[in-house]
């Protein structure tokens, strides 16, 4: 029996069109798109996973519903900091977030990302679309090693969804459909 096909939608596509200032990353997970969403929304969890195994994240701001704002900054051992930032300006539970994102080091340069969350019965695909502001901000960000970081987030992503007590939560909506930031799934 062959695996070959279960191994590539485990593997993380990242594609960037030579004439866009694109950047699109595309990524299948063992999991319902309630449970992939809630690990992209859920300060406790997004600390567990986003960004390369030798850093440590620090939340120091996570309001994923629309208009809400994120900061947080990522440490080397050596005590290098990387801070980032952006505005969530729409948040659809299950569904999709739409944000801006920065990088400290370049304050100037701000990315506008769209994270699609797709169900296949049981699994979900999550494709993220990022538009910069040229095609070199878009290549210096893949020749800065982002590539490696975002493999390695969905990797401890997919350990993380392993523990299947992430996103059973007593989940309810409100009229606007907002997250609570508080680990405690929707809005009462």
């Amino acid at each position: 029996m062959s695996t070959a096909g279960a191994d590539r939608r485990l593997e993380t596509q990242i594609e960037a069109d030579p004439t866009l200032p694109t950047i699109v990353i595309t990524r299948e997970f063992d999991a319902s798109p309630h449970r992939v969403f809630r690990a992209y929304t859920d300060p406790d969890l997004v600390v567990q996973w986003l960004g390369p195994r030798r850093l440590t994240m620090r939340i120091d701001a996570y309001d994923a519903r629309s208009g809400g704002t994120y900061r947080y900054v990522h440490r080397e051992d050596d005590g290098t900091e990387y801070g980032f930032r952006g505005v969530f300006h729409e948040v659809r539970p299950d569904e999709r977030i739409v944000q801006t994102f920065a990088y400290d080091g370049h304050p100037d340069s701000v990315s506008l990302e769209k994270t699609v969350f797709e169900d296949l019965g049981g699994r979900t695909r999550v494709t993220a679309t990022s538009v910069l502001e040229s095609v070199e901000a878009r290549d210096a960000i893949i020749k800065s090693g982002m590539q490696d970081g975002v493999r390695q987030g969905y990797e401890r992503l997919d350990e993380l969804l392993a523990d299947p007590e992430i996103g059973k939560t007593d989940d309810t909506t409100d009229s606007d459909g907002e997250l609570r930031t508080d680990g405690k799934g929707l809005k009462p």
